[in-house]
């Protein structure tokens, strides 16, 4: 049964979602934009009927209770303090980290910033940072696809053009792959004052403080491939930035709200990536497809 958690840190509180024993092994997954922990809701269940202990925050922004004001309050190094506060809080040392766009992308940092507190790390859509840069730089098609951002950057002009006409754009961007009831519920929330700046602000916080190294936990990259958002180029090249055991998944003809759109593929590979790794992120039982990164 999924019940509602108030998770007080030093920065303030964030709402979330949980379920599964208190005492199964801790898994805490990152939402992305424009959503909420809601967007793990069938992995959730899935974990949870397996004995995982399961948290989806509504990450800083998101939760009314951490909602700065300054786009520089949204740094990718503030992003990962709250991961590390918002685990300290729930009592978990070590924990396997799950995320999804803007989500994932905290993930990879996370895991970079602190691989002995990661047990394993699973990343969905979004690839490593430097694959991406790489990328922008080297590959016009992930240029293209990237404009978005900057655009995104303006304000209040962004806002208001988003939530016109009953949210027409915002609803948009889910292009009818997200469920009805999700997509009216993220709508609802980020309809509410400050919400949408706060989680625009991820945007425009500038650039990180540093760089992010290579990832030495076991890693599961999931990709599709009619995700507009990420291209082929930086996804196949995430490999080399994992010098862990790693996973690499194509999910054919799927877009690139994998959590709602292919919950069932995405289970059955999570579970799967989690099973194979033991209290330590140590192999247990490789899984088919499982390559070395650099």
């Amino acid at each position: 049964m999924v019940a509602e958690l108030s998770i007080s840190t030093a920065v303030g509180v964030f709402d979330a979602i949980a379920a599964g024993p208190p005492e199964g092994r801790p898994v805490l997954l990152l939402h992305g934009f424009p959503q909420t922990g809601l967007a793990w809701r069938r992995q959730i269940a899935a974990l949870a009927a397996h004995g995982y202990r399961v948290v989806a925050p509504d990450q800083r922004g998101y939760s009314p209770g951490v909602r700065p004001t300054r786009p520089e309050d949204y740094r990718i190094g503030v992003l990962v303090d709250d991961v590390v506060a918002i685990t300290e809080e729930l009592g978990w040392p070590a924990f396997d980290l799950v995320g999804h766009d803007w989500g994932g992308a905290v993930a990879w940092w996370t895991a970079s910033a602190h691989p002995g507190r990661v047990r394993t790390l699973t990343v969905v859509s979004t690839p490593h940072p430097g694959a991406l840069a790489g990328a922008l730089r080297d590959d016009e098609d992930q240029r293209a696809r990237s404009h978005y951002m900057r655009d995104w950057r303006e304000t209040p002009a962004t806002e208001e053009r988003m939530l016109a006409d009953d949210a027409g754009l915002l609803r948009a961007l889910f292009a009818g792959r997200v469920p009805p009831d999700s997509a009216d519920a993220y709508v609802r929330h980020l309809s509410r004052p400050g919400a949408l700046t706060a989680a625009l602000n991820w945007y425009r916080s500038g650039r990180p403080d540093g760089a992010i190294g290579v990832i030495e936990v076991p890693t599961l990259y999931a990709w599709s491939t009619e995700d507009t958002a990420f291209g082929p180029a930086a996804a196949q090249d995430t490999g080399r930035w994992v010098d862990g055991p790693y996973r690499f998944e194509i999910l054919p003809g799927v877009s690139h709200w994998i959590p709602e759109e292919a919950p069932e593929a995405l289970n059955r590979l999570l579970l799967d990536h989690l099973r194979a790794h033991g209290e330590h992120g140590t192999a247990v039982n490789a899984s088919p497809g499982q390559a070395p990164g650099r």
